[in-house]
């Protein structure tokens, strides 16, 4: 940007209280698309919208890529003023047409319109944009830091229109309730501009019409006579009569028809949806429509593998609807405003959103150009500035949109307070947020904003921001496993672990006053393939994946947010009585449908209050499900005796003898190893069929929190070359004793073992049912915090079939979630070669993706189990029971099945975990580790 465009745009947003928004017109009905195929420097094929790096061509900091196209104009459009929008353009845009230069922007992510008017032919005109990146907009928003490439381009949708000389240049909507909130004013504030050369007399008319297209108001305003060239902005006050609000519960839309008359005609007419919908802060809670809201929320950025930062439409679409049927109520739009479709789909959904203005770390660590600029300079003002008014500018006519957010993770500083000046001048009607940090030493620095941020609290957070005297907003909590990459793609298990303290987390902000609600980290996974073959970005950060496929961590999303919590009561044997909270903020119980073993039935109970229903069991259990007003499920629960830990009655002979090296044991027709060397199980076969080629050992699986070691500044290590981790049993010397007894179980055999870290016993009883019963007692003195610890063996390849029950930690999963109660996995290992392979679209469900361990179905930890098995082709099987304090884990490694039974494991190694994710970590160094595994053999026919 050249030192003259710096001055004005400074002048122009300094001046009168910075209180200008730039321009967007009302678009009219009619508008010609330009999107679809441009030319690239004069010779390449391009797609706009669309990241010029995600189709290959790259741009370096100072130089410009130029995109060009024709232009074919309606004749009809003669004598009007021709206006140009572009959604969305990184970093930096210089327009030109037909060779003439109409006007340039700064800033990601935001609209910005331009007249071309007296540019044009009208005949073989051709439009010219001149793009940079990383212009001082992307550092202000570290854009392309943060995307871990340079985004750039024309990012979204290009938009032409025509309007009369005496044009709408704006259209402001805000309602208002009386204190009653039934009825409501509907105020408006028209923009007429006069771009002709004579005065102008000009009209405004508005119908307001419902959902079903009936007219509820019609107001014409008076004539307002325009001198040429100026803009005249005139107030409308319209009185409607107990309209709908709209809530996201409730997203009830009107539209808003406005027609321009000049001489009593009609000469432009536009037509936009809005809702009744007013936002107020009192005391530390916020209030929608008179009623304090819980904000049940996650981070959203714009994502996709293959088009990076700029999506389709469908793609916005998706995303809400997405995130609404995991019961969320609110979106932030991290780090940048939302596109217009999103919004859209919103409000038409039912969506809260906080639009963030895009400026990022501003002074934080994360952001090492600030050890080179000063974050109190006053010559980066204009541009924050400028960012929020394109914010507001774009989103301040969409209800869903509740709150505005300065900017992310950054200092405060005097600029931020003439920021928030700026935009409580110009938007009064929301309320403003920035994301630092409200309580203690770090990027606590005394921000002014009307709603306060914390990120990353633990679990005592929602207690602390009850003693704040605003709204504490959790702008970022509950971090998702992502860091500690290398444990993730070995075990996917880490991902299911998260979802249990999540409800507990949110119980937590759901109880006290003041604690406004959270947004997850994050909501979709920042990964890109990009086009030469790398894979880069933040990594698997979401509940959903960037294919948009539901992750493990999307059902424990929706279960801590949802709207009706149900308890058991009680158990009179032949019935249950339940308890139904109602957690919605603006819905009754009675509006949702309920059904109990597939009956409908009926209760109600207002927002915050409880209602009892007694249920007749079925088949001993009572299944229930909730559907939302708008649709979707919203809860299923099933109450049914947890799952028993199997019973076997059958008779095996059990014989052992005692041979050079070791001692076999004979089980019915299956025959055991152990050395007397090392006193383990060597082996278990069947005849010449081998189906334990190592036998349980105790093995210790260390948290580790690799993320790849990419070079990076804030974590941004994503990359092809992250590979799974190898584990072992822990390494023996030798056993310093074997005992052997026979008791009226069947042989038992003590060891005294002797290990490499580690020391103690561990005991065999190969019982007349079938069984192998091991314990353990170890003195561990390895290395000091564990992921797991447990029995692990090794088996063939060809057991690459697994079957399991478990006690979940839900009682109802989805039929593809790698942690359903009961189902059944293959291995289906594949190599990839890297982190995910490049550039394919998974055809599958998530718990079918695969590396050389397996698929993250048959790989993932299985937690509180009561019955796992791995069997293979042929018929052969073992089998684990357990009383479901124990969990399983199965992989292929070294040619060999591995499975591990634990009789200890946590939630893993994320550094950003805080309580309650990071509960239940110890340290084992010097301390005892115990534990007990039963294998029970089949039957065979052999």
């Amino acid at each position: 940007m050249s030192k003259s465009v710096f001055i004005i745009l400074f002048t122009f947003l300094c001046s009168s209280a910075m209180a200008q928004l730039p321009r967007l017109s009302p678009r009219p009905v009619d508008v010609v698309s330009l999107n679809g195929q441009w030319e690239l420097n004069g010779k390449y094929p391009v797609k706009v919208p669309g990241e010029l790096l995600m189709q290959g061509f790259n741009i370096h900091e100072g130089e410009t890529a130029v995109y060009s196209r024709k232009l074919e104009l309606p004749q009809t459009w003669k004598g009007q003023r021709v206006k140009l929008r572009f959604d969305a353009v990184s970093s930096h845009a210089s327009v030109l047409v037909n060779g003439m230069k109409v006007g340039e922007h700064e800033g990601g992510f935001v609209p910005f319109e331009l007249d071309i008017t007296h540019a044009l032919r009208f005949g073989n005109d051709v439009l010219t944009v001149e793009v940079q990146a990383l212009t001082i907009s992307d550092y202000l928003a570290c854009t392309s830091q943060y995307a871990a490439h340079t985004v750039a381009g024309i990012l979204r949708k290009v938009t032409l229109f025509a309007v009369p000389e005496t044009n709408l240049s704006d259209l402001t909507v805000v309602t208002q309730f009386d204190k009653n909130y039934k009825n409501a004013m509907l105020r408006i504030t028209t923009g007429i501009a006069n771009e002709s050369d004579k005065i102008t007399g000009a009209e405004i008319r508005f119908t307001l019409k419902d959902a079903s297209g009936k007219a509820v108001l019609r107001h014409s305003a008076r004539r307002n006579d325009i001198p040429a060239r100026t803009t005249s902005q005139q107030a409308h006050e319209l009185a409607v009569k107990a309209p709908k609000h709209w809530d996201p519960e409730h997203p009830n839309l009107y539209e808003l028809q406005t027609e321009l008359l000049l001489n009593g005609h009609v000469v432009e007419s536009t037509s936009r949806k809005i809702g009744f919908r007013q936002v107020e802060i009192r005391g530390n809670e916020v209030l929608v429509n008179g009623r304090p809201v819980k904000l049940r929320g996650v981070n959203r950025h714009d994502v996709h593998p293959l088009q990076g930062r700029s999506l389709s439409p469908a793609l916005d679409r998706q995303d809400a609807e997405l995130f609404r049927a995991a019961n969320c109520n609110y979106i932030r739009t991290s780090h940048y405003p939302p596109s217009e479709e999103f919004l859209d789909a919103a409000d038409e959904l039912g969506l809260f959103v906080e639009s963030e203005s895009a400026l990022t770390w501003i002074n934080h660590h994360a952001a090492p150009i600030w050890k080179l600029w000063s974050y109190t300079d006053g010559k980066f003002l204009p541009y924050m500035v400028r960012a929020n008014a394109d914010n507001i500018a774009a989103g301040k006519n969409h209800p869903s949109v509740i709150m505005w957010s300065l900017g992310n993770e950054s200092n405060w500083s005097p600029l931020w307070a003439e920021v928030l000046a700026f935009v409580k001048k110009n938007d009064p009607s929301r309320p403003a947020t920035f994301h630092d940090q409200c309580w203690g030493g770090f990027n606590n620095l005394g921000s002014k904003a009307d709603i306060a941020n914390y990120h990353y609290p633990g679990v005592n957070g929602p207690d602390a921001a009850a003693k704040s005297d605003r709204p504490v907003l959790f702008g970022e909590y509950a971090h998702l496993s992502c860091y500690n990459r290398r444990e993730l793609v070995t075990d996917p298990g880490v991902r299911a672990a998260w979802s249990a303290p999540l409800v507990t987390f949110y119980d937590s902000i759901y109880h006290y006053q003041g604690s406004l609600g959270g947004a997850i980290w994050s909501g979709i996974d920042d990964i890109f393939h990009l086009p030469d073959g790398k894979i880069v970005g933040y990594g698997p950060w979401g509940p959903i994946d960037g294919w948009r496929r539901p992750k493990p961590e999307y059902i424990g999303m929706k279960k801590a947010y949802e709207p009706v919590r149900i308890t058991q009561l009680r158990d009179d044997g032949q019935q249950l009585t339940l308890q139904f909270t109602n957690r919605y903020d603006f819905t009754s119980l009675k509006e949702v449908r309920i059904e109990a073993n597939g009956v409908p039935v009926n209760l109600d109970a207002a927002p915050g209050k409880t209602a009892v229903l007694k249920v007749k069991k079925r088949d001993g259990a009572v299944d229930v499900k909730v559907t939302d007003p708008r649709g979707f499920v919203c809860v299923e629960e099933r109450f049914a005796p947890p799952v028993a830990v199997p019973v076997h009655s059958r008779t095996m002979d059990v014989k052992w003898v005692e041979v050079p090296g070791g001692y076999t044991i004979r089980q019915g027709p299956y025959s055991w190893t152990i050395s007397k060397t090392k006193g383990l199980i060597e082996c278990l076969r069947r005849d010449n069929d081998t189906l334990m080629t190592q036998g349980p050992v105790v093995s210790v699986i260390p948290l580790n929190g690799d993320d790849g070691g990419k070079p990076n500044v804030a974590g941004e290590t994503y990359q092809n070359n992250i590979y799974p981790l190898k584990y072992y049993p822990l390494y023996t010397i030798f056993a310093r004793k074997i005992d052997v007894t026979t008791t009226s179980e069947g042989v038992r055999f003590d060891a005294q073992l002797q290990f490499k870290n580690a020391e103690g016993r561990q005991s065999y009883i190969f019982t007349t049912k079938g069984e192998l019963i091991t314990e353990y007692d170890l003195k561990y003195n390895g290395g000091d915090n564990p992921y797991q610890y447990g029995l692990l063996l090794q088996l063939p390849r060809h057991f690459d079939r697994m079957s399991w029950e478990r006690n979940g930690e839900f009682s109802v999963y989805p039929a593809d979630d790698i942690a359903r109660n009961k189902g059944e996995a293959r291995l289906n290992a594949r190599t990839i070669g890297e982190v995910e392979p490049h550039g394919e679209i998974p055809a599958g469900s998530w718990k079918d993706d695969a590396n050389e361990l397996g698929s993250n179905d048959f790989r993932s930890t299985k937690r509180n189990i009561t019955r796992v098995a791995l069997a293979n082709g042929n018929g052969d099987s073992l089998t684990v029971t357990s009383n479901g304090t124990q969990h399983s884990r199965t992989w292929l490694q070294d040619a060999a099945v591995h499975w591990l039974i634990a009789d200890y494991s946590n939630n893993g190694s994320e550094g950003f975990y805080n309580t309650p994710h990071s509960d239940g970590r110890i340290n084992i160094r010097k301390q005892p580790i115990k534990g007990k595994t039963i294998i029970l053999l089949p039957w065979t026919n052999h």
